[in-house]
């Protein structure tokens, strides 16, 4: 029938006008923003952020400068130096973690692929800048966040992240532990000495 679908955006629209005076808490879906705010869900991303250990920032930081995010985000908007030392080796830390917030695509690639869960999703969305260009670009400093945060804006994945990184530490802790036991009982074991060498049987008178 003709007109039909009208008739029951109606019904519809009658239906919520009367609910927001019988149940206001449940029909009212406007929300005072920015003085009230939506509680977000755990899976809601925006950009990346550095998860760090401890109170330290710089030395709790859990990224070690691989690379792998820098070289499979697709926009190609993180760049990564590493850290080295006076004699130039690598120091397994990034010097320098920028990431391009103009270009990045929230597609969470990144934290996907980090080999050591340093690199997350973050749920902040209020990003502005006074400089589109420069103001844009968040460096290490910026980016960096603690673990407490983490479980903060996403507690069951942070809780299933911390659990596999203890798991993993355990494993490696048991592992050296074995090496050392290994290494120990062969320097106690008494060397075995080698046998005289058969003398020639003088000959005979």
């Amino acid at each position: 029938m003709l007109g039909t679908g009208i008739l029951k955006g109606l019904a519809q629209t009658a239906l919520n006008l009367v609910g927001t005076f019988r149940k206001p808490a449940e029909r009212l879906v406007t929300v005072q923003y920015p003085e009230q705010k939506i509680t977000l869900k755990e899976n809601f991303r925006t950009i990346p952020f550095l998860v760090y250990d401890g109170d330290d920032p710089e030395k709790g930081l859990r990224c070690t400068a691989c690379k792998i995010c820098e070289k499979e985000c697709p926009p190609q908007c993180i760049l990564i130096e590493p850290l080295r030392d006076a004699n130039g080796k690598l120091a397994k830390h990034p010097k320098v973690f920028d990431v391009d917030l103009a270009i990045c695509m929230n597609c969470g690639i990144c934290a996907e692929v980090c080999p050591f869960d340093s690199i997350k999703m973050d749920s902040v969305y209020e990003i502005t800048a006074d400089d589109r260009f420069a103001g844009l670009i968040h460096h290490k400093e910026q980016l960096s966040k603690s673990n407490e945060y983490y479980h903060s804006i996403k507690p069951t994945e942070a809780t299933e992240v911390d659990g596999r990184l203890a798991e993993e530490q355990r494993k490696a802790d048991e592992s050296a532990k074995a090496k050392a036991a290994k290494a120990a009982a062969a320097a106690k074991a008494p060397a075995m000495k080698p046998a005289a060498a058969p003398t020639p049987e003088s000959p005979a008178p």
